[in-house]
């Protein structure tokens, strides 16, 4: 039995520059959707996957992240005086729920080095990477999914999905053999090619479970024609020395990234709501 996953890092330094202005003074990944930040989607995913200790690599501007998951004395007393029991549950529960440790990318140097910023923390076991701008719907974690493989191979498994070719030079697409449903050995990884020069249609999804190889991986790879040290470029490093993984994984996927990617999500994650779906679907079928 390989050693098992326990950890999870959240690259969460970036600018979020295509939600300005909103981002001007608040972290991207603090964006509501519905009435939880981004961000704790990809917790509450990894949690639910069996993480007990998540890594937050954060930048300046980011202390709402940490005040987020950190015990609010003030508010617990509010709620609790006034009798907002299932309310102060849930308050609570967002600061209980895993350990978390921070950790300053005091530079933009690519997701790599954010990923590679995390390295003492990690340690000399697995890990998983989760890129919350990437929300995923599913009955079983997407992380969880990938864990599966890597307990199976104690290999670096990565998300992929399908993309139209229209789609495909906006994302990271890999080179694969098939070697059973929904799962591929990975030859070679490619940063948004040209729709012509694109090994397939499998795009990289946000979502990782990766061997401390990777941080070896990373270092070896270095900077690229732009200074920045890209994840993608690490992998692709590291599967010239060891296996890797590429998961089709089962459920929906988000751009949360982006506007209208957010708005989808937003849409979708509130028509799912028990407690608004027939009324927000009772709202939106009158606009018609």
């Amino acid at each position: 039995m390989p050693i098992p996953v326990r950890k999870a890092v959240f690259p969460a330094a970036g600018l979020g520059t295509r939600f300005l202005p909103a981002t001007k003074a608040q972290p991207k990944e603090m964006l509501p959707l519905v009435d939880k930040p981004l961000i704790q989607y990809g917790v509450e995913e990894v949690v639910d996957s069996g993480v007990s200790h998540v890594v937050i690599v954060t930048g300046r501007g980011k202390a709402a992240i940490e005040d987020h998951f950190d015990t609010s004395f003030e508010l617990e007393h509010l709620l609790s005086s006034r009798g907002k029991t299932e309310l102060l549950e849930g308050v609570r529960r967002i600061a209980d729920m895993a350990s978390i440790s921070y950790v300053r990318q005091k530079e933009a140097l690519g997701l790599g080095h954010a990923v590679l910023c995390a390295k003492e923390l990690v340690g000399p076991e697995p890990f998983a990477v989760v890129l919350s701008d990437d929300v995923i719907y599913s009955e079983r974690p997407a992380t969880a999914q990938l864990i599966d493989v890597y307990n199976r191979y104690a290999a670096s498994a990565i998300a992929l999905m399908e993309v139209p070719p229209e789609r495909i030079s906006a994302y990271g697409v890999v080179d694969a053999e098939k070697i059973g449903e929904g799962l591929y050995r990975v030859k070679n990884l490619v940063e948004k090619p040209k729709r012509e020069d694109a090994p397939s249609n499998l795009a990289i999804v946000g979502r990782y479970v990766l061997t401390p190889g990777i941080f070896q991986a990373i270092e070896e790879t270095g900077p690229g024609a732009i200074g920045e040290i890209q994840l993608t470029d690490g992998i692709r490093q590291l599967a010239k020395s060891e296996a890797v993984y590429g998961v089709l994984f089962e459920g929906k996927r988000y751009d949360a990234g982006d506007k209208l990617g957010f708005l989808m999500a937003t849409v979708e994650y509130a028509l799912r709501r028990e407690d608004l779906g027939d009324r927000f679907r009772e709202f939106l079928n009158g606009l018609r």
